[in-house]
């Protein structure tokens, strides 16, 4: 009878365990976050499909709409940060909740009156009435945009850093399972949504991302305020922000309490006392219109300042790449001849190996240390990036260096077509919604008397071998820097630090397709890995530099097992207490 019982009791204990963890504050934290970046891959996926289908399948509006996107949070990302730390934690996660969902629900049905009455709107005031339901649809989707920037750092910056607690460790997993979260959901939403609108249409993929994100709100807010409940350390933020801002609003009331009465005043003090408030509000409205501009300085000065200064720079230079599964790496690919089923199939490769990256992350922490792991995984990216190098040279490559990368350009500037039809033939931007598509694929040329001359696939074929199997040290580096910045940055500056750091990244990211705008044929795309493999290499030698002032001379020491403590933190090897 005693055996049936302590069977019966480790069941109850296994099932009570399970229950305990799908019940806890971390879980709770991953399904919101999950819910969230669901729709958010859904929607960026989605909202540059319908502004090709918009605007007659050109890439205007798209581009526009990444212009509008990059350099609002350029400019914007260290107020958006600022605006995080001076507020209470579940008051910031709850308005920039809010207002994201609030605006992709609205975008959404303001597209789906487009899509459906685009003829009426276009013979309307010369068309302008449809111009400027373009400007709204990039406007509402740019807010949208900007409070995801602002859910991104509250959620994954800071709330898992008080939800982790002290365990450094357990901060690791939960940075390392959110972006598998994120590896997931950028594959599959966007083939999730993509089948709606295939088999569906624009109308009805507008109205289910609509849907979607009411249904999320409500979904996302019940949890957010689960954990908030579940975790106490949330309530307290210790921001001496919030603290000078609560001090002024109780000088001010006590101000207001302790007036004298105008009776015992002299003619002198009724004199001052008229002027006193005039100047007091001069200053006060100068002073809130150089806010935005002060908080912008001051962002970045402090930025610099920072111990990690360097590793976050690391990482910013890593967006300056044409090595990723983009609309320009994808363009290049379908003007060597791979498919999109191929294409498809190396994306999720490509997410293989970013899941592999963030498990790599943590059993190399364990092992030989933060700062160490980010030593690593550079070597590990580079290593992989000289397949790319070497693709450049290989038969297939279409680099021509005597063809001139602004030549392009110059043509488009004396070309007198109609903008739809601006974009030479060349451009990889434009390439998959010309005529000429199917000459793309290989499966055809403008002539059809002519047999296709089949590219040759060694290039590119280690081209993306290299691109994926880069993936791997890209996402480690990835979390490595991202620890580094919630274990480096005092809580009351984590929020600007962050937000800087978006602005940092975004940069780079503009940077990029700006090289991309001024040699965008073919024959320049050797040139442009070139450039992107010089950035990677650069911003890891200026992780190396961080490393080498943390660690000194240490930085080279072998790494080795280290058995499991309280903290679960290596003492020997562990650089991050440094």
């Amino acid at each position: 009878m005693a055996r049936p019982a302590a069977e019966q009791q480790s069941k109850q204990g296994c099932c009570g365990s399970c229950a305990s963890y799908l019940t806890s504050a971390k879980f709770l934290l991953y399904l919101g976050h999950s819910l969230s970046t669901w729709g958010d891959r859904m929607w960026h996926f989605a909202v540059s499909v319908f502004l090709v289908e918009l605007y007659g399948n050109s890439l205007l509006l798209t581009a526009v709409y990444g212009l509008v996107v990059a350099g609002s949070v350029l400019l914007l990302g260290a107020i958006i940060g600022d605006w995080v730390d001076k507020n209470p934690r579940l008051k910031v996660a709850q308005t920039s909740l809010i207002v994201q969902n609030a605006s992709v629900i609205l975008c959404g049905i303001l597209l789906m009156m487009v899509f459906l009455f685009k003829t009426q709107l276009l013979a309307l005031y010369h068309g302008w009435l449809l111009t400027l339901c373009y400007i709204l649809v990039i406007t509402i989707a740019n807010i949208a945009n900007l409070a995801s920037t602002a859910t991104s750092i509250t959620i994954q910056r800071d709330w898992v850093v008080v939800v982790a607690g002290e365990n450094r460790s357990k901060l690791a997993d939960m940075n390392a399972t959110i972006r598998r979260i994120d590896q997931l959901t950028n594959i599959l939403a966007p083939m999730a949504v993509g089948q709606i609108m295939t088999f569906g249409s624009p109308v009805i993929g507008c109205g289910f991302i609509s849907g979607w994100n009411l249904i999320s709100m409500c979904a996302e807010y019940m949890l957010l305020w689960k954990v908030y409940q579940k975790t106490p350390a949330l309530a307290h933020k210790s921001s001496s922000k919030v603290e000078e801002s609560e001090l002024k609003q109780l000088n001010m009331q006590k101000d207001g309490e302790s007036k004298p009465n105008e009776g015992v005043q002299l003619i002198g003090e009724k004199d001052m006392a008229v002027f006193e408030p005039k100047l007091e509000e001069e200053v006060s409205c100068v002073a809130r219109m150089a806010e935005p501009f002060s908080t912008f300085r001051d962002g970045w000065v402090a930025y610099y300042n920072q111990p990690v200064f360097l590793a976050g720079m690391a990482l910013a230079f890593l967006y300056m790449t044409v090595l990723g599964f983009d609309c320009i790496t994808t363009g290049y690919a379908y003007t060597q001849g791979l498919s999109g089923s191929t294409l498809s199939l190396l994306m999720g490769g490509s997410a293989i190996t970013g899941i592999l990256g963030t498990v790599a992350f943590t059993w190399l922490r364990r092992r030989c240390g933060l700062v160490r792991t980010g030593i690593i995984s550079g070597v590990a990216q580079l290593a992989s990036l000289v397949l790319c190098v070497i693709s450049v040279f290989m038969p297939g490559s279409p680099l021509d260096l005597t063809v001139s990368p602004f030549a392009d350009i110059s043509a488009r500037l004396f070309e007198s077509n109609p903008l739809p039809t601006m974009a030479p033939q060349g451009d990889l931007l434009e390439m998959p919604f010309t005529t000429g598509m199917p000459s793309l694929f290989n499966e055809s040329t403008s002539d059809p008397g002519l047999a296709p001359n089949p590219v040759p696939i060694v290039s590119v074929s280690l081209l993306f071998a290299g691109v994926i199997a880069a993936r791997i040290g890209l996402w480690s580096f990835d979390l490595t820097v991202t620890q580094l910045l919630q274990e480096n940055v005092i809580e009351s500056e984590r929020g600007i630090i962050n937000g800087v750091q978006n602005s940092m990244n975004y940069l780079l990211d503009l940077l990029h397709f700006i090289m991309v705008i001024l040699a965008p044929n073919p024959e320049a795309f050797g040139l442009l890995v070139l450039i992107s493999v010089s950035f990677v290499a650069m911003g890891h030698l200026m992780y190396f530099r961080y490393a080498h002032q943390t660690l000194g001379r240490n930085v080279f020491l072998c790494c080795s097992p280290v058995p499991k403590s309280v903290s679960d933190d290596p003492p020997a090897c562990d650089a991050s207490s440094v």
